[in-house]
């Protein structure tokens, strides 16, 4: 099952990233099958090119190889534009305020998108326009339910709203692009951290739409820090300019329950997807 890993250069990787990194790279490894990276480099606002080489350089130092040269997003604009063509698309003017009161006015699901702009006439666009308003583009989906049979998670399912596929600064949205990459590269299987297990649904629908294979699911359990968050910033630089390459693999042997190991490849062979605990890794800094 070819896998991958596509980070975000907008900073160092700290021990969450890596350990669901890891994870990735023995789902496929164990499988015998090709790694890929790729480098989710869309957000111009918020991507540091600095960070690029430092991601990659982290990754191998803790054992990780991949196939072939990472590939970047920013660079794949026309297969992006391709799919979006495609898709039965429509223009929307609303800012995030305005969808999270919309929502809560109709007593929606949190996050959902209620359909204002869905059938906004030419007049009332043009309108929008003069006042200044920058549309974002949505795809239609008729709020269809999608389910799927997670191999960490088991059997999901989300109603579809209409999302983004274009954001209103012209740049294509992370679901859009994330699916035309998975089919074009060939990934078979997607393990990711479980934060983004609610994407899924939309991701599928959208395969589904271009007419591409569906990958299947692992979503993986996340690193928390001590206060049961979600390891980042603010729990300290978790990072192994800190953690050394061997003690962050010690410990990601311990949180997996596999024999001692001090790199990635020393994991393989104790490796089984189906013994992958279910519950979050708590991460506790043995020097504070």
């Amino acid at each position: 099952m070819r896998g991958r890993f596509a980070p975000s250069p907008t900073g160092t990787l700290h021990l969450g990233n890596l350990r669901t990194a890891v994870l990735a790279w023995l789902f496929a490894r164990s499988a015998g099958s090709e790694f890929l990276m790729r480098i989710e480099d869309l957000d111009a606002g918020r991507v540091r090119s600095r960070f690029v080489g430092a991601q990659l350089e982290d990754l191998a130092a803790i054992g990780l190889d991949w196939d072939g040269d990472a590939i970047a997003q920013s660079e794949r604009g026309a297969l992006y534009a391709d799919a979006l063509g495609r898709l039965d698309t429509y223009e929307c003017f609303c800012t995030r305020a305005e969808i999270r009161e919309a929502a809560s006015a109709a007593h929606g699901p949190v996050g959902m998108y209620p359909g204002t702009c869905r059938s906004l006439t030419v007049a009332q666009r043009a309108q929008l326009r003069a006042a200044g308003r920058v549309p974002a583009l949505r795809v239609r989906t008729d709020g269809e339910v999608v389910g799927f049979e997670d191999r960490v998670a088991g059997f999901f399912e989300g109603a579809v709203d209409d999302f983004v596929v274009r954001r209103n600064d012209g740049a294509h949205a992370y679901n859009l692009a994330v699916v035309v990459d998975d089919a074009a590269q060939g990934v078979e299987e997607v393990v990711r951290g479980a934060d983004l297990l609610d994407s899924t649904p939309r991701q599928l629908w959208l395969a589904r739409a271009l007419g591409v294979p569906d990958p299947s699911y692992a979503h993986v359990p996340l690193v928390l820090g001590p206060d049961g968050r979600r390891l980042a910033k603010r729990h300290g630089d978790v990072t192994l300019r800190e953690v050394a390459p061997a003690d962050a693999v010690a410990w990601m042997a311990r949180s997996l329950g596999l024999p001692p190991a001090t790199t990635a490849r020393e994991l393989l062979p104790a490796f089984d997807p189906q013994a992958l605990p279910r519950e979050p890794a708590v991460y506790v800094d043995s020097a504070a």
